[in-house]
C-alpha cells in the first residue's frame, strides 16, 4: 500500500476508488510555483502504486480560477533565465540553461500522463484557466466546467511565444479555435459555451456544486470497471491521439492482451449472467 504524503499547494482527498486533487493556492489564482511543480510530480507518481484509487479528478480551490499558469512573480520575477528562488527556498530554473538545448519546462513535472500515471484523470474546471493550466488540461481525458469557466493563452500578450501549451492542446481543440486562442493573447477570452461546442469541454455545470457532483457521478462511473480493462482502453486512446492511425493500430494487440486478464474478463462475464443492467443517463 502506497502512502499519499501531505502537501501544502496541493489539497487531496479519496473516497470509493476517486481521488480529488486541488490546486490549492487561491490567492494567486492557482498559479504554480516550483513547489506545486514538485509535490505535483510527487502526487502523480505515488498514484501510479495506489491501487484503491481508479479514478483522479484535478480542480482548482476557490471560486476565481482552474489555474492561471506559472507563478510570475517567483519564477519570472528577476527576468532572467535562472529566474529565482522557490519558496523552499530551492532555486526555480525556467527555459534553457547555459547553451538552449539544456531546457527547463515546467510541463515535465506537472501532467499526469507525462509523469507516466495511466488512470483516467478528469478537469473540473470553475472560472479562470489559462497559459500554464493548459499542460494540465492537454493531460486530462476529459474536461466538465461551470459554464462560468473561461480560457485563454495570454503568453503573445506578454512577449512570450506559446509553444507547449498550445502543443498540448492540439489533440483536444479544432486547429482554427487554438490559433485563435493563442494569438489573441489577453485580447479574448473562450467561453464554456463555445468550448464545449467545439468539443474541448464535454459537459457544463450550472455553479461549483453542481461541477463536483458532475465530476463525481463520472469518476465514480468509470471506477465502477475493471482497473485494468479501463487503463488498457485509456492507453489505446491515447496512442490514438499520438500516433498516426496505422501505428495505432498495429498496437492495438498489444492493448488488448495487457488490458484483459482472466480476472477482470470473468468479472465481466458474471456482471452480464447476472441480468442486472447499470443505471444509465443520457447526455
Amino acid at each position: 500500500m502506497v502512502t499519499i504524503p501531505s502537501f501544502t499547494t496541493l489539497g487531496y482527498e479519496e473516497s470509493g476508488g476517486v481521488a480529488w486533487v486541488t490546486l490549492d493556492r487561491p490567492e494567486v489564482y492557482n498559479a504554480f510555483n516550483a513547489v506545486m511543480q514538485r509535490e505535483l510530480r510527487t502526487l502523480w507518481r505515488a498514484l501510479r502504486r495506489h491501487d484503491d484509487v481508479r479514478v483522479v479528478v484535478l480542480t482548482g480551490a476557490g471560486d476565481r480560477a482552474f489555474c492561471t499558469g506559472i507563478d510570475r512573480n517567483e519564477a519570472l520575477g528577476d527576468a532572467s533565465p535562472d529566474a529565482t528562488t522557490g519558496d523552499d527556498g530551492e532555486s526555480v530554473h525556467v527555459g534553457a540553461g547555459t547553451t538552449p538545448f539544456m531546457f527547463d519546462d515546467p510541463g515535465e513535472d506537472l501532467g499526469p500522463k507525462t509523469c507516466d500515471l495511466w488512470k483516467p484523470v478528469i478537469a473540473a474546471v470553475n472560472g479562470i484557466a489559462c497559459g500554464g493550466a493548459f499542460y494540465r488540461l492537454g493531460e486530462v481525458d476529459f474536461i466538465v466546467a461551470t459554464e462560468a469557466a473561461t480560457f485563454f493563452d495570454p503568453h503573445v500578450t506578454y512577449g512570450m511565444a506559446a509553444a507547449f501549451e498550445p502543443l498540448q492542446m492540439s489533440g483536444s481543440m479544432p486547429f482554427g479555435e487554438l490559433a485563435r486562442l493563442t494569438l489573441l493573447g489577453a485580447s479574448e477570452r473562450m467561453s464554456a459555451a463555445r468550448a464545449h461546442q467545439i468539443g474541448l469541454v464535454s459537459e457544463l455545470a450550472s455553479d461549483v456544486a453542481d461541477l463536483r457532483d458532475r465530476a463525481q457521478w463520472a469518476a465514480e462511473a468509470i471506477a465502477a470497471s475493471p482497473p485494468l480493462a479501463v487503463q488498457g482502453s485509456l492507453r489505446a486512446l491515447w496512442a490514438g491521439r499520438d500516433l498516426n492511425r496505422g501505428q495505432a493500430l498495429a498496437l492495438g494487440y498489444a492493448f488488448v492482451g495487457l488490458g484483459n486478464s482472466e480476472e477482470s474478463l470473468a468479472e465481466g462475464q458474471r456482471a452480464f449472467e447476472s441480468g442486472a443492467r447499470r443505471e444509465w443517463r443520457l447526455r
